[in-house]
């Protein structure tokens, strides 16, 4: 064989070993693909991700969830998935810090704010709590807001006591019945099968852009702000460990540069824009918005603090300083 020929087939072996060594990422969305999680936010973190490694490693999202929601962790560490995002109430007991951003009267009106909190607070606090993944991100959606559809706005809690509610499952659906409502619960994307039969006064746990998605505005007549929202939702985002272990030094160490405080403001960011997008159709879609009477948000407040006495128990039996945690997250909001 000849130099020339020798030189050739060389260059296009180490060609081929420089295309194979590139990794490409299934990273599953279990929302709808129109969903600006799926179609904008993750799309856009790909690219990122393609960009700071070089294009070495690369992503797809399917054009449909591999796994149910509650199921995404075991998606991603069976290898079905690579990246997926999973709420945080679905890891069961075994995590307990990002659910600080989760307690009632606690967050802020802004998602972007929430997200950014949470993740400073994780790695202050919790940064290795969830270890059957690699954990990228975490991030907060804009909160849950109290609804009615009926002609009275619901402003006090002899109101809401009298009536029959839609609550998202978990900590809302405990304060509601503690508070003597009748309450139905379902998953937050089948509400709409029971809030538009007209068969509840009204409900709560769902955020402005999902009663714009889940098309409840036409059965929704108020909303009831207050001053510090109800309730937030956190979510995780997260690599399978071996797949992440393939990676160079180097290129885990660029992705999380677009990844944790990055990534966490970016979702946080596009909720927040979504949800000003739906308030901004209330007018059109005759929901009026009512202040709340501070002495409703205080009573509110008072009544659902077992929630937040359940979770500072949860921290310290996990071994966690649970008050110094929700201290630090809080602080960070307020900056």
């Amino acid at each position: 064989m000849n130099k020339t020929l020798i030189v050739a087939t060389l260059a296009l072996t180490l060609g081929t070993t420089a295309a194979d060594a590139k990794t490409r990422l299934l990273v599953n969305c279990f929302w709808p693909s129109s969903h600006f999680a799926c179609s904008e936010v993750l799309p856009a973190w790909i690219d990122e991700v393609e960009r700071v490694t070089e294009g070495r490693v690369t992503g797809i999202i399917p054009p449909k969830s591999v796994a149910p929601p509650p199921d995404q962790v075991a998606a991603v560490q069976k290898g079905i998935a690579d990246v997926s995002v999973m709420f945080n109430g679905f890891f069961g007991e075994s995590v307990t810090g990002p659910l600080v951003a989760m307690q009632p009267f606690v967050g802020s009106n802004s998602a972007e704010a929430m997200s950014r909190a949470l993740w400073r607070t994780n790695r202050e606090f919790f940064a290795d709590e969830i270890d059957t993944v690699h954990l990228l991100s975490q991030f907060v959606i804009s909160p849950a807001e109290l609804y009615s559809q009926t002609d009275t706005p619901i402003n006090s809690i002899e109101d809401l006591a009298g009536l029959k509610m839609w609550v998202l499952p978990g900590p809302l659906a405990e304060i509601a019945k503690k508070l003597g409502s009748g309450v139905v619960s379902s998953p937050a994307v089948s509400s709409n099968e029971i809030i538009s039969r007209g068969v509840v006064d009204g409900h709560l746990g769902l955020d402005p852009q999902a009663v714009q998605a889940f098309q409840l505005m036409p059965y929704t007549k108020s909303t009831t702000a207050f001053s510090t929202p109800i309730y937030s939702t956190s979510f995780s985002v997260f690599v399978n460990s071996d797949k992440w272990a393939e990676l160079s030094p180097e290129d885990q160490e660029a992705i999380m540069s677009v990844s944790g405080e990055a990534l966490a403001t970016a979702f946080g960011a596009r909720w927040d824009k979504a949800a000003a997008a739906a308030v901004a159709a209330y007018p059109e879609a005759g929901i009026e918005v009512v202040e709340a009477d501070p002495a409703f948000e205080a009573a509110l407040t008072e009544a659902a603090a077992f929630v937040t006495e359940g979770w500072l128990k949860a921290a310290a039996d996990a071994g966690m300083d649970g008050q110094g945690v929700l201290d630090f997250y809080t602080s960070q909001l307020a900056q």
